[in-house]
């Protein structure tokens, strides 16, 4: 290929679907945004082709779909039976998921193995799934081919953080007390190997790669917006008092909503706090029982689920992005929020305390849970006593996310890693975190 010509790319993402929500929208999302510097042509599985065909775009040109449905039903099944008798948590579902991807893999392979050997791409990226678990049987294939194999950014294995126990137990993560045995996977090491370049999307799981890869490794952020769903509008609420903080996400117990509310309690009793839980879950019923036990029906509601499309008009309406979450890969939504110009309130632990910067929020230090209630209490407690310094920050924060957490800015980093494995520019060092 010439040098500077667009990059002939073969984009694998098993997950990737316009009309859902999490990773099968960040798969789609990329895609999207690579198609504006690159030459890409995606591989999927076959249950995300009618919503991409929906798109515009013609199969067979633009995406294959293949379907590794004959392999993943009977395991869907045997996931289904221990979500409902014993209960399974993010970690088990995961390692359920990685014998229907190495099939997923094979049927790619006898398709395009012709066309990567005869250097058809430039390079063969696989994007998701995005869990640093999840090997791949195409590294060590592509690499004798002669062609590039990137995979990422990666992101997951964030440790469960100390005292959080319970909430570890509850969240049923029982493999996660055996974390570090998918090493003992089937290619887990040839596909780090044969690699030519690993993209982490946190500092957390770049600290998971060995030594002997470090070296082939670059720092890009897993999540961006999408500036036609976040970023059009800005925070609308007027600056005083009560101060109006939102919660986004699903109620489970590592997202940290009781200890929002313990946080919270003495400014909303004072009526210069109030706070608005979006979404739904298992904690749903104990999150309820505990604003009523403390009397703060008149400063805690509870909105529901609301559509991704209303959620950026529902936010806009708030001040403060409250979202303690202590075990968050990527946080995506706190991105979202920030895009609104609103201010958050975050750990600093995982992906949130990446995409916070000192200047736009507050990235709170790990501790027990009541050393934690206490310092978000500090921080709404100060800011409730001078809401002059909210309006900036917010714009700050704004300003921060679209600079660099866009999906535009994200296809643009990316395109930089294709052009160092394709020896026209040197290894990328964007920063790790990113700079305001």
């Amino acid at each position: 290929m010439a040098a500077g010509a667009r990059p002939r790319v073969l984009l694998i993402a098993e997950l990737c679907n316009p009309d859902w929500v999490s990773v099968p929208l960040e798969g789609w999302s990329l895609f999207h945004a690579l198609r504006d510097v690159a030459d890409v042509h995606l591989v999927t599985q076959v249950r995300n082709r009618e919503n991409i065909l929906k798109q515009g775009l013609v199969e067979g040109r633009d995406f294959t779909a293949l379907d590794s449905t004959p392999v993943e039903r009977p395991l869907d099944k045997v996931g289904g039976l221990l979500r409902g008798q014993a209960g399974v948590g993010w970690t088990t579902a995961t390692a359920l998921s990685v014998l229907p991807y190495y099939f997923f893999e094979e049927l790619l392979w006898r398709r395009f193995g012709g066309r990567i050997r005869a250097r058809e791409f430039d390079v063969v990226h696989r994007y998701t799934p995005i869990s640093p678990t999840t090997p791949s049987t195409l590294a060590a294939r592509c690499q004798k081919a002669g062609v590039p194999f990137i995979m990422g950014p990666l992101n997951g294995g964030l440790p469960w953080p100390k005292g959080f126990g319970g909430a570890r137990r509850r969240e049923k993560e029982w493999l996660s007390y055996v974390r570090d045995v998918y090493k003992l996977m089937p290619f887990y090491r040839s596909t780090r190997e044969h690699a030519a370049a690993i993209i982490t999307g946190s500092r957390a799981t770049r600290g998971q790669v060995a030594p002997e890869f470090q070296a082939k490794t670059v720092y890009v952020p897993e999540n961006a917006i999408d500036v036609r769903r976040f970023g059009t509008s800005k925070a609308e609420a007027p600056t005083g008092l009560p101060l109006r903080v939102a919660f986004v996400g699903r109620f489970v117990p590592y997202k940290g909503m009781a200890m929002l509310i313990d946080a919270a309690a003495p400014l909303v009793r004072e009526g210069k706090v109030q706070v608005e839980f979006i979404g739904d879950g298992a904690e749903m019923p104990n999150l309820r029982a505990q604003v009523a036990r403390e009397k703060l029906e008149s400063g805690v509601t509870f909105a529901g689920w609301v559509k991704h499309q209303e959620l950026q008009g529902r936010l806009a309406k708030n001040h403060i992005f409250g979202f303690p979450s202590v075990r968050e890969f990527g946080g995506a939504v706190v991105a979202e929020a920030m895009a609104l110009g609103l201010v958050p309130i975050v750990m600093d632990y995982g992906g949130p305390g990446e995409i916070v910067s000192p200047d736009t929020g507050f990235a709170i230090p790990m501790g027990t849970p009541e050393e934690i209630v206490l310092r978000v209490r500090e921080v709404l407690t100060k800011l409730a006593a001078d809401p002059s310094v909210i309006g900036p920050m917010g714009e700050r924060a704004r300003a921060r996310i679209l600079k660099h957490f866009t999906w535009k800015a994200k296809a643009e980093q990316v395109r930089e890693v294709y052009r160092w494995v394709m020896g026209e520019r040197a290894q990328p060092d964007f920063g790790m975190p990113l700079a305001d």
